[in-house]
Order: C-alpha cells, then sequence, then structure tokens
C-alpha cells in the first residue's frame, strides 16, 4: 500500500510511523517546514492522563496510549516522557474531579480524595481558597512534544519506505480517487489519503468545517522565584475546575518551562494571522493563578504562546473514513496530543487489515465503553 499524508503534526507523523512499521510505503506532505513550528504539536510539553471527567471511553484509552508510547521510545531508542502524578482540584459546585473519581472508579483505576487539611501539608505551594474537593492519582505525567515530534522526524527521514516533501502546500484533494494536487500543481497518487492536517484541514475539506473549527489558544511560560524552582520541578500536573474558571498546569521537568493554561475554547481564528499575545487576553487564568499558588506574585511571566487547536462541539475526535480512499484524521479539541501515537498506530492497522471504519470511528471518538449511543 502507498498512502499519502497530508499534515506533519503528530497526527501525522504517527501515522506514517505506524504505516511505515507495517511496511507500507509513504509520503508525507507538510506546507512548512518539518518539524513546523506553527503546528500545534510544537510546544515544550503536554500531559497525558487518567482523569478525564465523565469521558470514561478516553479514561479506558490511556492504557493503551501509554503502550503505544512505549513501542514509539523503544524505535527511538529514548523516553521523551516524565512521570509527575495528576493532582485533580475542584470547586464552586463544579464536579469534573468527581466525576473523574467516579469514572476511574469504574474501570478499577480508583483516585484518592485529599482533605482541605491535608492538601495544603501534601503541596504547600497551593493555597485551599476556594477549592471544595481534592482527588489524587499516581498515573500521569508530562510528554516532551517538541523533542517527540523532532525525534518522529529524525526517524521516519531515515527510512526507506518514507518521503518528507516538506514546503509543500497541497491545494486539492480527491479522496475518492487517492489523489492530491500541490501549489505548484504537481498531482500525486496514493492507494490512501490521510488528511491529517490540524486547523488547517477544514480549508481542504471545507464539509469538516461544520464540525471542526479552529480555535486560537493562549498559553503562558513563568520563570519562577529560586526558591520554588525545586519543589515545583518535582510537582505534579494539576488539572483545576473551578466553576467557570479552570486551569492546567505543566510542571517544569526536564528543564522546561513552567506552562499554565485554560481549556476554554475561543472557537475563532486564523491559523494564518500573526501569532501577538496580550496578557489581556489571559486575565482571567492570571488571576486565578493569583489566587491558587502561594508566592504567584514573584512570577515573571516568560513569554505568551498563542497556538490553534481544532475543536468540535463535543470535543470528541474526528476520525473518519471519507471516500473510498481518504480518512480525515482531527483528534482534537486541545486533549490529542497523549493519544499520538496510538491515533496513528490504530489508524495503520486499520488500513493494513482492512478493519471495519465506522468502529474505528467510534472508537477514536471515545464512545467504546462510554455508555454513548
Amino acid at each position: 500500500m502507498r498512502a499519502i499524508i497530508i499534515g506533519a503534526g503528530i497526527m501525522g507523523l504517527a501515522t506514517a510511523w505506524g504505516l511505515a512499521r507495517q511496511g507500507h510505503e509513504v509520503e508525507l506532505f507538510e506546507q512548512g517546514p518539518i518539524p513546523n513550528p506553527l503546528a500545534s504539536s510544537m510546544d515544550e510539553h503536554r500531559l497525558i492522563r487518567h482523569p478525564y471527567g465523565s469521558h470514561v471511553g478516553y479514561a479506558r484509552m490511556i492504557d493503551d496510549a501509554y503502550a503505544a508510547w512505549e513501542l514509539l521510545w523503544a524505535d527511538l531508542g529514548e523516553t521523551l516522557y516524565e512521570p509527575t502524578g495528576t493532582l485533580a482540584l475542584t470547586g464552586n459546585g463544579a464536579d469534573w474531579a468527581e466525576q473523574s473519581a467516579a469514572a476511574l472508579t469504574s474501570i478499577g483505576k480508583p483516585m484518592t480524595e485529599l482533605s482541605m487539611s491535608d492538601l495544603p501539608r501534601r503541596f504547600p505551594l497551593l493555597d485551599t481558597k476556594g477549592l471544595e474537593r481534592a482527588f489524587w492519582i499516581d498515573t500521569g505525567g508530562v510528554l516532551l512534544a517538541q523533542d517527540i515530534v523532532a525525534g518522529l522526524v529524525r526517524h521516519l527521514g531515515a527510512h526507506a519506505k518514507v518521503r518528507l516533501h516538506a514546503n509543500t502546500p497541497v491545494r486539492a484533494v480527491d479522496l475518492e480517487h487517492g489523489r492530491i494536487v500541490t501549489e505548484a500543481g504537481v498531482t500525486h497518487d496514493g492507494d490512501i489519503v490521510v488528511v491529517a492536517a490540524g486547523a488547517w484541514a477544514p480549508r481542504l475539506l471545507p464539509a469538516l468545517g461544520a464540525r471542526v473549527v479552529p480555535s486560537r489558544q493562549v498559553v503562558i511560560y513563568f520563570d519562577l522565584p529560586e526558591d520554588q524552582r525545586a519543589a515545583w520541578a518535582r510537582g505534579p500536573m494539576i488539572i483545576e475546575k473551578t466553576g467557570d474558571v479552570g486551569l492546567y498546569l505543566v510542571p517544569p521537568v526536564r528543564g522546561c518551562g513552567m506552562k499554565v493554561g485554560d481549556h476554554e475554547f475561543s472557537r475563532n481564528g486564523d491559523p494564518t494571522a500573526p501569532r501577538d499575545a496580550r496578557e489581556s487576553e489571559m486575565r482571567a487564568l492570571l488571576d486565578r493563578c493569583g489566587s491558587l499558588l502561594r508566592g504567584f506574585e514573584r512570577w515573571q511571566v516568560r513569554n505568551l504562546k498563542v497556538c490553534f487547536y481544532s475543536v468540535t462541539d463535543d470535543e470528541r475526535f474526528v476520525v473518519e473514513k471519507q471516500g473510498a480512499k481518504g480518512w480525515a484524521m482531527s483528534p482534537c479539541s486541545g486533549h490529542g496530543f497523549k493519544f499520538g501515537a496510538l491515533m496513528g498506530l490504530e489508524l495503520a492497522r486499520t488500513l493494513d487489515e482492512g478493519r471495519d471504519s465506522t468502529a474505528h470511528a467510534r472508537w477514536a471518538a471515545g464512545l467504546v465503553g462510554d455508555g454513548s449511543t
């Protein structure tokens, strides 16, 4: 089989890796350099965690995601992951942490509830003001995202079955016949075409635009005061939900920055537009950091980073067959990277083995074992 993949972010690269492992020929096209600094995959680090609110299907998939990453570490010859454990916090009537704890108990991965009196003892850099409940699980950690992407590029670039086409925008796709046309007017044919173009995918697949929209997101990197650096480098990831305000915190493992962001989608923006960011865009998040994190007034903003998610209304992934020879691949909504290796491997297996495409789409959407119809 000869596969054409559009997009060299984590999903396109992982699918190319999976197909090459199966012995198939792969041509991968990227509109910019490979890696592309504008891709949503290109950030210092990303989280992997079992707590998933009420989305039991995705919580069930995490163990498989870990197994897929282990296969990739073996192929790359290095482990680009740091375990941290996961601390889930909730308040002001929000119930995401409680939903996560209930869901994980149902699949045999119980979380431990921490009392509000115990929380500051175990995590003295946190302020319990505004919090109501806290849950802990030993699993979870940090994926070194841009190192993973760079490692995949090196690995695939040396693979005899893979050809990488950097700086080669695609202007048209024909998923019925397995054909693409580049901006230069060159036609390429394959047995399968996978569109994994992230926030740019709706431009190639306009029908996808009704379900998947670009979303401009801003994250903050901080320089920590010297007396907090060691403690936070050993600290957990934090997922905090307090009503309308919430944040995630990625600890500064292996020399990475301290990153804080939120899971509130803008659901607008042009991924080709300038990516200047302003602190005013993050005022609510900065205010929440100030009440949750002790000594936050001494933290210094290092930089604001703008990236673009592709977002669905229900935050479920879109990995679906389109046409006789095409697939749309959009594991999206700000929680896809952790599943990158798994999504690539499983799509490669579905293509290689001729597995049912509808069943694959349901699985990728987190509907298997989720209790959803």
